[in-house]
């Protein structure tokens, strides 16, 4: 697991909300199974998009007050942040072109 952070309530703000970079957050939780299932897609997208984008994982277990912040209520749901705004939302799993395809259009 090289390019993704965990990130918690304490550094959500300067992590994803102060970021130059458009950040992907993966809201998720050891217990969910398709948490886990696409826990690989997630590494890839963070492997591919290095120095472009972040890729963070938000443990909604650890960091209740983020995902109450943002609506959470089913995971794992994924966010793209773009200077501190959420610009694309999913709920469950996604394939990957998509994901691939918010982050393109917040990094443009």
């Amino acid at each position: 697991m090289g390019a993704i952070q965990e990130i918690t309530d304490v550094n959500f703000d300067s992590e994803v909300l102060q970021s130059s970079q458009p950040v992907l957050v993966d809201f998720w939780a050891p217990w969910c199974g398709p948490c886990r299932q696409i826990a690989p897609l997630i590494e890839q997208l963070a492997g591919e998009n290095s120095g472009s984008a972040k890729v963070v994982k938000l443990n909604v277990d650890d960091a209740p007050q983020s995902a109450q912040s943002y609506g959470v209520s089913s995971i794992p749901t994924l966010m793209v942040f773009k200077d501190g705004e959420v610009v694309d939302r999913f709920v469950g799993v996604q394939p990957k072109t998509r994901l691939q395809q918010a982050i393109d259009s917040a990094k443009g």
